[in-house]
């Protein structure tokens, strides 16, 4: 048993589990993709925890010796990015969204990819603000699909790009946690990104259910409030 208590027999299980039709290529193709995920989040381990010796007072080459690199290199792989603020709930949706993208074998992430990473992370509160307003995960999901590019033809590894209008996205999420006086920049807050970010097929997927900006602001001010108030009473 490994020290997070997974085992390399669980991984096989699960994958076995899920794809019982599949052939042994598809689950090779399948097992690449959840090892990604699993490096994703590793990486993203390793950052939260950098961060917290940042702020500790840990030089950079105090740093870099734990990791096991030079001190320029620990700087340069975790330099302040467009995701620094970002929740643990709100990052793992970005690496859902990647894993859609090389799901669906597409070469860019797109704001589709996005809103389908925060569908996959029930647990932020995008996911039910989403639910609250459209009443089905399925609705959404099939409205994704439908707008979803046709599929490439072999999923590619490695990094996959932000699509421009997936930047502005993940842009406008930043500025949307600051018009509303947030420091952190949760699943929420990149919902409504989403919907800023006017032209792109995610704000119009949220149109065609219904969905606008200054409603979802509302609605998200409305639930944060009875968030805070209902910690401050336990």
């Amino acid at each position: 048993m490994s020290p997070l208590d997974i085992s390399l027999a669980d991984l096989i299980a699960r994958l076995d589990e899920e794809l019982p039709e599949a052939n042994e290529l598809a689950r090779i193709s399948e097992a690449r993709l959840r090892a990604q995920t699993l490096s994703d989040l590793g990486d993203q381990l390793i950052d939260h925890y950098v961060s917290k010796a940042k702020q500790t007072g840990a030089s950079w080459t105090e740093i870099g010796d734990a990791i096991g690199v030079s001190k320029q290199a620990a700087q340069q792989r975790h330099a302040p990015g467009p995701f620094e603020r970002y929740t643990n709930l709100n990052r793992h949706s970005i690496v859902l969204a990647q894993e859609a993208a090389r799901t669906h074998k597409h070469d860019s992430i797109g704001t589709e990819h996005l809103l389908l990473g925060l569908l996959g992370e029930p647990r932020g509160l995008a996911y039910e603000v989403l639910i609250a307003k459209t009443g089905s995960e399925q609705r959404i999901r099939d409205a994704i699909e439908e707008a979803m590019p046709p599929a490439g033809q072999k999923a590619l590894r490695g990094h996959i790009a932000f699509r421009p209008e997936s930047k502005e996205a993940i842009d406008q999420a930043r500025r949307s946690a600051a018009d509303l006086g947030h420091d952190w920049v949760g699943t929420e807050h990149a919902l409504l990104g989403l919907i800023r970010t006017e032209e792109s097929p995610a704000a119009q997927i949220l149109h065609n259910l219904g969905c606008t900006p200054d409603e979802l602001r509302e609605t998200i001010k409305t639930k944060i409030t009875k968030r805070s108030a209902a910690r401050d009473n336990q």
